[in-house]
């Protein structure tokens, strides 16, 4: 990473990324117009249709749109790692031109059945781009730009998504004309997606020697399986399915939210769809600054807890249906008592949706093996596929028992907190990063330099200054790999910070004439971290300072490179002298703050090989990044 890395919008001007991004944006444009096209048809315009009948055709048209997903992403995604994704991109957008040609010939003749089987082939038309699409992410932009580029992909999908659910929207009301005004628009957009897709540069195959196994279910059963493999990127997989099955509901049901508890009509319905899109780009857009250019886990749970509370807000705004019998427009709607309370929370619960998903796509980019990344991502919609598959099917359930759609909502928002406190039970990394998100960007402002410095994988140890008892918390939220902390025993068991630390792995340790065997045992768990390509931190200093300048570097680090010889990686940290969790002016933590939302940095040194890492070495080298900030 640069020292001031440029915004995520400059990626929009770079042909490594624009023609991508333009043909993922159509596709989800043309997606949408259809959909709610056709989810606006059977809704408000097929007379002899019961409330019943008009929920369940559209629970069941979204179990058609996502049922393909299912069935042939395992395929996708062998294509995507196996032959070069720009010339996979094209074939698909001419598969998409001739499925929009058949979508006109059922416009044209009225056919809901036959409109509901596009649906279908829409479906498998997207599930054969989606591995292509996120496997090509990391082939063509760098580590530091991960989190941006899948910033503005979720929001281009979601604005995508907002202008397409728009027009399709406004297109089906045209009184005489709307069925061939949509017919018209898919195709040609279709066509235009396939011209901009003729510009996505080269991405070479990552496995041309795979062989293709065609077999849709012992391929979907072998993707289930590699995914457990890894353990993070496993459990990201599930909550990003979990995000669309709690999505796929609201998607859903929003139309028929509008019509028979809000009393709303099709623009209505535009509206309120256009918000949740709008906020899930607001989120997504935000991921970028909130995260300091690289892949934070810690915004999940602040996205989910987002999700669960205004969901909940949701549910209890209207709990009764309108008994009014001419359906409102957008301007008496916002004149409605409640109304902007839904409006908002739509808003703030699908903008907590792009801080929880964002994170996850890139997590699962980043820490999946590269030549395995698109069927990573195949898996993954496997399993998205079959959570909203069941969503239709729970929404389906939950309404035929007799539950309002509030209600519905109400218990979504109760299972997604369960959902969300199992997962993070699971991987305490997700909660113990959101914690220090939190303290860190609330406490600092922080600066840091030279992160491109730090590999991406392989063990390495990062040697540091101490200025306070924050510095390891102020290191774990600044750099996006997980790191194993050596500090003082007695550091170790603070209250509170001890759950931070244990979470993180944390080894304690002790001076020779304090605990020997504590001190052996240190040793010894840093060699088997480094062993399995961890990185480890270690303060040389041994203690923290009382004065804000550095002390000499102890012996410890001649002994952790003679037991395993990594790279070191110096870091200076800088800022941190006057803070209230420094000594400064006596004990730390025992004067009222002076300084809120100080100014701080991290700098980010060059390896340095461990035949060349000696301590007083080191020592220069961590002097001369710190400077004269303190």
């Amino acid at each position: 990473m640069a020292d001031h890395p440029q915004s995520q919008f400059t990626l929009l001007k770079q042909q490594r990324f624009l023609p991508y991004f333009l043909t993922q944006f159509l596709g989800a444009f043309n997606d949408n117009v259809y959909k709610n096209a056709l989810i606006i048809l059977i809704t408000y315009q097929v007379s002899n249709l019961t409330t019943d009948d008009s929920n369940n055709l559209v629970n069941l048209s979204a179990g058609l749109f996502i049922l393909p997903f299912f069935l042939f992403s395992a395929t996708a995604g062998q294509l995507a790692d196996k032959y070069e994704k720009s010339f996979l991109i094209r074939w698909i957008k001419l598969l998409e031109i001739i499925i929009m040609v058949m979508a006109a010939i059922g416009f044209y003749f009225g056919h809901i059945p036959f409109l509901m089987a596009i649906l279908f082939l829409m479906g498998a038309h997207s599930s054969l781009f989606g591995p292509t699409k996120y496997g090509l992410l990391p082939q063509h932009l760098k580590p530091e730009e991960l989190i941006g580029g899948n910033g503005l992909v979720e929001m281009g999908t979601f604005v995508a998504i907002l202008l397409g659910t728009i027009t399709g929207g406004i297109l089906i009301g045209i009184a005489g004309f709307g069925a061939l005004m949509v017919s018209v628009i898919v195709i040609a957009i279709a066509g235009l997606g396939y011209l901009t897709s003729c510009y996505i540069p080269l991405a070479p195959a990552v496995a041309p020697e795979l062989k293709i196994n065609w077999n849709p279910i012992s391929e979907t059963w072998r993707s289930l399986k590699f995914l457990q493999n890894n353990r993070t990127v496993f459990l990201s997989v599930l909550g990003i399915s979990w995000f669309w099955f709690f999505g796929g509901i609201y998607l859903a049901q929003l139309p028929n939210y509008t019509k028979y508890t809000l009393g709303g009509n099709e623009q209505v319905v535009t509206l309120l769809l256009a918000l949740f899109s709008f906020g899930i780009g607001v989120g997504s857009l935000l991921c970028e600054r909130f995260s300091g250019h690289k892949v934070e886990v810690g915004l999940v749970p602040l996205g989910a807890i987002g999700l669960s509370v205004f969901s909940l807000d949701l549910s209890l705004a209207y709990s009764t249906p309108v008994t009014t019998q001419t359906l409102l427009g957008v301007q008496e709607f916002t004149q409605m008592p409640g109304s902007w309370r839904v409006m908002i929370d739509i808003v703030l619960m699908s903008t907590s949706g792009g801080l929880y998903i964002v994170p996850l796509y890139a997590l699962i980019q980043q820490r999946s093996v590269r030549s395995h990344v698109s069927r990573v991502i195949a898996g993954n919609n496997i399993v998205n596929a079959f959570l909203m598959v069941l969503s239709a099917i729970f929404a389906v359930v939950v309404l035929n028992a007799g539950l309002t759609i509030p209600q519905l909502f109400l218990l979504v928002s109760i299972l997604n907190a369960l959902v969300a406190f199992y997962i993070f039970k699971l991987v305490p990394e997700f909660l113990m990063r959101f914690l220090v998100w939190v303290v860190i960007h609330t406490l600092y402002r922080v600066e840091i330099k030279g992160l491109n410095n730090l590999p991406l994988t392989g063990a390495q140890v990062l040697v540091c200054n101490h200025v306070s008892y924050l510095d390891a918390m102020v290191i774990t939220a600044c750099l996006p790999r997980p790191v194993r902390f050596v500090m003082h025993y007695k550091i170790y068991q603070t209250p509170v910070l001890n759950f931070i630390f244990r979470t993180a792995k944390a080894i304690p340790i002790a001076g020779i004439k304090e605990d020997k065997e504590t001190l052996e045992q240190a040793f010894q768990k840093i060699a088997e971290a480094l062993h399995a390509g961890e990185l480890v931190c270690i303060f040389p200093e041994g203690r923290i300072s009382n004065d804000g300048e550095m002390k000499p570097f102890l012996w410890g680090i001649h002994r952790i490179i003679d037991l395993q010889p990594v790279p070191v990686i110096p870091l200076a940290l800088g800022g941190m002298w006057g803070t209230f969790f420094s000594r400064h002016g006596g004990a730390a933590m025992s004067r009222f703050p002076r300084r809120l939302w100080s100014k701080i940095g991290l700098t980010v040194g060059p390896p340095v090989p461990p035949t060349e890492a000696t301590a007083s070495q080191l020592y220069e080298t961590v002097l001369a990044l710190r400077g004269d900030w303190k």
